[in-house]
């Protein structure tokens, strides 16, 4: 009798581009975190022990860094949905003048680096601030202190409520109107349709919303730095433990970031697993219709939305007022008068910054894009095994703060037969990792909008695969495949986390140039460069709004 075996079916270039990818992540991504957790577990002689967790949980002046940073992120993420959802909701149920300006502002709001924000609150509610002064002056009481909780909560609100405001647009414009008009005619209304109907209907919005600005809040290392003073954070404390000035130790250091991943994907899962009791598909025929208002309603509405934007843009409005007045010769105080001053001091100071910054920035936008797009089709379009793996690894940077990636790509990088430490190459990996998951989200989003009939189409006139993937495919993804890459854009140019513990005098970036000034005390040359970095985030945003015409951003 004669045997037959079965024919192998030849691997195809999607398959060639599955295990490259997978080979990627676990060199720069899956690596440096075994590292990470083989260097938190073994001692400097190589044995193992856990005397690092020990310390950390044993002495209350390390575990309160992490009761310090829950308690920011809990009380962030509370006051932003507190304000954000409001806001959500008045600007998609009622007719409010200036809306494209405000929406415009709101977003706006969110595209500095919180640790400029911290700054320029400095130079306001400081202890020598502008707000400060007039208000000591002109009444007989103190200022609360901007500084410690208070201050780290106040910038990171102001910074992440367009989070929720996003967010929370989105759901509201998913709900069909005849929901709202049949509960009001069966006499719900007003704040009560709000708790009844719309709130419920947004709840996983609200939810994925929360554990955006949890996680951000979490992961933020430049605010409490900057103006925490003795409130000391988390992913403050891994910097100064990795990099510190009187004492280094860098397996405590690794012991506390496997602390931070921990706590991260807890709260990650457990937003996971609460959200899927909300979940529930609408489909919006009629969307919300915004209605008039008027007398003292519509100025209550239009004073809290365009008052919150004021309060939110006051900083960054103070830094280019800043950034025009005159300098002494130290550049560091001030003269009646304006001038160019801080910006030739800083151009001269940091000369590099910008084109460190756009060539940088530039690499890592056109990888994260070209990467993203491979990988939402791989995704999208040939599930597999392998596939789902990829996609589940590439949302692992999405839980780790920044601080974690730079300290674990050091640990990894520098030694060995891939020295990358000190280069830009490993600055440019960093800000991949780091950008991946939400450019990956985005553009399997789009991915799944557009029919597969066309590629095969396409594929059965005689195109191959790849070719049927890039001359069809990809043009008609254009669209969300540009306005994705200005959103990783903004997102990599005011990054400040990774690149901290990565850079080196040779790639200074804005971002960097800015902490540096500030931490010099150089006021005019840190506002002229946060005025540049200001306008960089402006112009890319602008730019963003008229390709997607204000629709599907994604932070």
């Amino acid at each position: 009798m004669k045997l037959f075996k079965k024919k192998k079916t030849p691997l195809e270039i999607w398959n060639y581009i599955t295990i490259s990818i997978l080979i990627l992540y676990i060199i720069f991504l899956i690596h440096p975190l075994f590292n990470i957790l083989k260097a938190s577990i073994f001692d400097a002689d190589g044995n193992f022990s856990l005397v690092y967790f020990a310390k950390f949980f044993s002495q209350k002046y390390y575990f309160s860094t992490l009761m310090n940073s829950l308690k920011v992120s809990i009380v962030t993420m509370i006051f932003s949905l507190l304000i954000g959802i409001p806001l959500a909701y008045f600007f998609n149920i009622f007719q409010m003048k200036g809306k494209r300006i405000l929406e415009i502002l709101i977003i706006l709001c969110s595209m500095a680096a919180p640790f400029i924000g911290a700054y320029a609150w400095i130079l306001l509610l400081g202890r020598q601030g502008l707000i400060t002064k007039i208000l000591e002056t002109l009444f007989p009481i103190t200022v609360p202190t901007i500084y410690g909780f208070n201050g780290i909560v106040l910038v990171l609100v102001t910074r992440l409520f367009p989070l929720v405001f996003l967010y929370v647009s989105g759901a509201l414009k998913s709900i069909d109107n005849s929901l709202l008009e049949a509960s009001e005619n069966l006499g719900c209304s007003g704040y009560k349709r709000f708790f009844k109907v719309v709130f419920p209907l947004c709840m996983p919005s609200i939810l994925a919303a929360g554990l955006l600005v949890f996680m951000r809040a979490m992961a933020d290392f430049g605010t409490p730095l900057l103006i925490g003073e003795g409130y000391r954070t988390f992913p403050v404390e891994i910097y100064n433990q990795y990099v510190g000035e009187t004492s280094i130790n860098h397996n405590f250091a690794a012991a506390i970031s496997v602390v931070a991943i921990l706590i991260t994907a807890v709260v990650f899962y457990l937003q996971k697993f609460i959200s899927k009791y909300y979940r529930f598909t609408i489909n919006s025929l009629h969307s919300i219709e915004a209605k008039p208002v008027k007398g003292i309603k519509s100025f209550l509405v239009h004073f809290y939305a365009y008052f919150l934007v004021f309060i939110s843009l006051l900083p960054q409005i103070y830094l280019f007022y800043m950034s025009f007045r005159k300098t002494s010769s130290s550049g560091s105080v001030f003269e009646k008068g304006f001038s160019l001053d801080s910006y030739r001091i800083a151009f001269k100071k940091m000369s590099s910054a910008i084109p460190n910054t756009l060539i940088i920035g530039g690499l890592a936008v056109v990888i994260v894009v070209l990467l993203a797009i491979l990988i939402s089709y791989l995704v999208v379009r040939r599930t597999s095994l392998l596939n789902n793996t990829i996609d589940s690894i590439s949302m692992i940077p999405y839980i780790i703060p920044g601080s974690v990636v730079g300290i674990a790509l050091v640990i990894t990088f520098n030694k060995g037969f891939l020295v990358l430490t000190g280069t830009a190459l490993i600055m440019i990996i960093s800000l991949i990792i780091r950008r991946m998951p939400y450019t990956i989200r985005s553009s399997a989003a789009i991915l799944q909008q557009i029919p597969i009939s066309v590629e095969e189409a396409s594929i059965s006139l005689g195109a191959s695969k790849m070719k049927s993937f890039f001359k069809i495919t990809v043009p008609m993804m254009k669209n969300g495949i540009i306005s994705g890459a200005i959103l990783s854009w903004i997102t990599i140019i005011t990054e400040l986390s990774t690149s901290i513990i990565l850079y080196t005098s040779h790639t200074i970036t804005l971002t960097l140039s800015i902490y540096i000034f500030v931490t010099r005390g150089t006021e005019g040359p840190a506002a002229a460069m946060a005025t540049i970095l200001t306008a960089f985030t402006t112009i890319s945003l602008l730019i963003f709004l008229k390709i997607s015409d204000g629709n599907d951003m994604v932070m």
